[in-house]
Parts: structure tokens; C-alpha cells; sequence
């Protein structure tokens, strides 16, 4: 089972930036479109953004446009994210995805196009 690690979750005030990352054991993220989900207590996991596996393609969630940039570095095989302006909604646990090559791009914020999860980290969003 391939499996993806995120890291750079925590606490913050809100108008403040964190950034977090994906990175992967027992495999490689050349090929792979990758994406970020996040889920609140009480709520359905949402697409959050994602990025195309030759990063010609990246997508957000209308309520992210603007304050969230997706990246990824190649020789670290690792894709961040850097969140910006964060409010007390984006309150949730983020996670890592990946499929190979490609979700349907009509449906990238539906996890049923996504094969690879991670476990997940906490972002609180709090003063």
C-alpha cells in the first residue's frame, strides 16, 4: 500500500500562513496527480485543491481561490501547500492525496477520483 505523509499542521491566529506538505514512502510522485482534502468535524471531506502530474493543471475549491497556492518540488518528491489568510473555517484535517496519472478533472474535488490517502494532519485556525 503506497503510502503519503503530511506534515506542517498546528495551530495558528487567523490571518496567519502555514504550509503544509506531502511527501511519500514507497513510492515516487513523478506521474502522479496529487491533492489535498480536508474534512471538519461534522462535515464531508471536500477537495481543497489539487495538481496536475506534469503541473501544468492545478485546481482550488472556490473558497480557497486567493489565499491557497499548490506546489510541487521535484527533487524533494514533495507537493506543499501554502495557506495564506487562513480563517477560523479552514478549521479541519487536511490530507494528502494522489492518483495515477490523472482524476477525471470535471470531478478532482470528488475523493472517489483519488486512490492514495494519507493519515491526515490538524489545522486549527483559532485566536
Amino acid at each position: 500500500q503506497a503510502l503519503l505523509v503530511e506534515s506542517g499542521g498546528g495551530l495558528v491566529q487567523p490571518g496567519g500562513s502555514l504550509r503544509l506538505s506531502c511527501a511519500t514512502a514507497g513510492f515516487g510522485l513523478n506521474g502522479y496527480a496529487v491533492g489535498w482534502f480536508r474534512q471538519a468535524p461534522g462535515k464531508e471531506r471536500e477537495g481543497v485543491s489539487c495538481i496536475s502530474s506534469d503541473d501544468s493543471r492545478v485546481f482550488y475549491a472556490d473558497s480557497v481561490k486567493g489565499r491557497f497556492t499548490i506546489s510541487r518540488d521535484r527533487a524533494k518528491n514533495t507537493v506543499y501547500l501554502q495557506m495564506n489568510s487562513l480563517k477560523p473555517e479552514d478549521t479541519a484535517v487536511y490530507s494528502c492525496t494522489a492518483v495515477y496519472p490523472e482524476p477525471t478533472w470535471s470531478r478532482w474535488w470528488s475523493r472517489h477520483e483519488w486512490s492514495h490517502w494519507g493519515q491526515g494532519t490538524q489545522v486549527t485556525v483559532s485566536s
